[in-house]
């Protein structure tokens, strides 16, 4: 299920950090009076993981409905107890994709389930890139990660809030009593249709998976560079998209479009610039402006065209996002919102970057041409190779039927049995 459909009415606030993030969402949980549904690629056992657990905790025990979806990838050390304590409170905890360890290693990394949501009581819900991990917060030191989130109100939460229930019965259809459960929850799916108006934006929410909506995320960004007719800046930590984006990118600027790229140029994993700056030429002698974020670690995937369209979500521009993942963005038309990230991002530009141009990276060898050309379109084509394997089924595993968290919490896993 995908809404991709405007919907007007709608008040968005966005949400830098951790420091802004955090706090909105564990509010959000304490005053929730039914039911908070969580989306989330990492969540560590650290200081923020173990404030979201006492959150959750405490909901639960006053009767609220939570279901925690986490990637088996993204969160793979969670320990018994962190686990445990939660079913045992009766909150459902999924675990999407788990994967088998051979030495060590996870076999679980391709097709990953990377989005970012909340849901609380389909009233108020959260969308974006930021995990529940310490490294979020800038007393975490100088690998903190710059990154975005949106606070949405309005009748946009009534198609999140379908999504994600839609997105539970698809990855939990493979056990008995699935539709059972989900005939208990009527009351909510009636009152996520009809939200009132909370502002004046008009807002979509766009996925991307592995069967209908292979390339919404991506052609919507291209539609919107094409329509550019001022200025694009994109903010995105893992950049090597395929050639029709970058060929919208040049396009755009040839015509007389500001064109800004801020990138990673402190990543935390290195191939990340690595395999941008393989790029540079290219784009920079397009007439893209690209600029390298230098402060720490960028993690955010926000971008905005003219003065009225946004986006902010979970995915990056890169092979595995736009290819492989599963993710969430939301796109906006409100010149207020627009106004406020461009600020945001400005302020990135002015105090944190270092513009890469010609005389920064200077004329390529032959050598260098040549193995950019060979890189990029062997990196641009693997997921078209990829997708030509048996398609994954999404499958969400109750956390207490993995690692031996049965024994754990023998009562919930009698409960969710049922």
């Amino acid at each position: 299920m995908n809404a991709t459909r405007w919907t007007s009415g709608n008040e968005l606030e966005l949400l830098e950090n951790g420091e802004q993030f955090f706090p909105r969402v564990f509010d959000a949980i304490a005053n929730a009076r039914q039911e908070v549904v969580l989306e989330t690629f990492i969540l560590f056992e650290d200081k923020v993981g173990l404030a979201l657990h006492e959150a959750l905790l405490t909901a639960a025990k006053r009767g609220v409905q939570i279901d925690v979806t986490i990637d088996g990838f993204g969160s793979p050390d969670l320990s018994d107890r962190f686990i445990g304590s939660l079913c045992e409170a009766g909150v459902r905890v999924h675990v999407f994709d788990p994967g088998l360890r051979i030495w060590k290693w996870r076999t679980n990394m391709l097709r990953r389930m990377h989005r970012k949501i909340v849901v609380v009581d389909a009233e108020v819900a959260f969308i974006g890139g930021i995990n529940y991990s310490a490294d979020h917060l800038m007393d975490f030191g100088p690998q903190a990660k710059q990154d975005y989130s949106v606070r949405i109100r309005g009748p946009l939460v009534g198609d999140i809030h379908r999504f994600v229930h839609a997105m539970l019965a698809e990855g939990l259809r493979h056990q008995q009593g699935v539709r059972r459960w989900f005939r208990h929850r009527p009351m909510m799916r009636q009152r996520a249709r009809a939200l009132p108006p909370a502002g004046d934006a008009q807002a979509m929410l766009v996925t991307r998976d592995n069967t209908r909506h292979t390339n919404d995320i991506e052609r919507y960004y291209r539609l919107a560079i094409r329509a550019a007719r001022e200025h694009v800046t994109i903010a995105n930590a893992y950049f090597f998209p395929g050639y029709r984006l970058i060929r919208e990118l040049r396009r755009a600027a040839r015509r007389g479009v500001q064109v800004r790229l801020i990138l990673q140029g402190e990543p935390d994993m290195p191939i990340v610039k690595v395999a941008a700056r393989m790029l540079y030429h290219h784009l920079v002698r397009g007439g893209v402006e690209v600029y390298e974020y230098c402060e720490r670690p960028l993690h955010g995937k926000v971008a905005l065209v003219d003065d009225r369209w946004a986006t902010v979500g979970s995915s990056n521009l890169d092979p595995l996002s736009l290819a492989l993942n599963l993710e969430a963005n939301v796109l906006i038309h409100d010149r207020a919102f627009n106004q406020t990230l461009r600020e945001r991002l400005d302020h990135l530009v002015d105090n944190a970057c270092q513009q890469i141009d010609r005389d920064t990276i200077g004329e390529p060898s032959g050598w260098q041409l040549l193995r950019s050309y060979v890189v990029f379109h062997v990196l641009r084509r693997y997921p078209g190779w990829l997708g030509g394997l048996p398609r994954h089924v999404p499958k969400l595993v109750p956390a207490l039927e993995s690692d031996g968290l049965v024994e754990a919490c023998p009562t919930a896993a009698r409960e969710a049995a049922r």
